[in-house]
């Protein structure tokens, strides 16, 4: 398949199909006589392991490790574990932080009586950081 019909196959922009080639996600394709990219299931089935990857989050050294696992079938794969087990440590963390701004705007926002913005308390908390309930990044 061209390059065109991989895109709309796995939902990836070309733009991205071709940097994944670069980064050597994607093993560059074979060449029609008329010089196309020509792509295979394999090419297919890679990029949607490493789209699905990266939509879980996962950074371009993670896929590029869990691909190498992937390409060696008879290996252990407890590396797959730690990275997907550090992943979802991180990705907990950032929900514990999102909460934590969550309640922080929530008070803010509760604090609001409205009228001019130079009595906001919005804009008041905005301006000094010790008006906040809680420290957050």
């Amino acid at each position: 398949m061209k390059i065109g019909e991989l895109a709309r196959a796995t939902g990836t922009h070309i733009e991205t199909i071709r940097y994944y080639e670069r980064i050597g996600l994607l093993p560059a394709p074979g060449r029609t006589p008329a010089n196309y990219r020509s792509y295979g299931d394999a090419h297919r089935a890679r990029l949607s392991f490493v789209r699905h990857s990266r939509e879980l989050g996962f950074t371009i050294d993670e896929v590029r490790s869990l691909l190498d696992l992937s390409d060696h079938p008879a290996r252990d794969c407890g590396e797959a574990d730690r990275i997907a087990s550090t992943h979802l440590e991180q990705v907990e963390s950032k929900i514990a932080q999102l909460a934590a701004l969550r309640d922080e705007l929530e008070r803010i926002v509760g604090r609001c009586r409205g009228g001019l913005a130079g009595d906001c308390r919005v804009i008041e908390a905005l301006g000094d950081h010790r008006l906040c309930a809680a420290d957050h990044p």
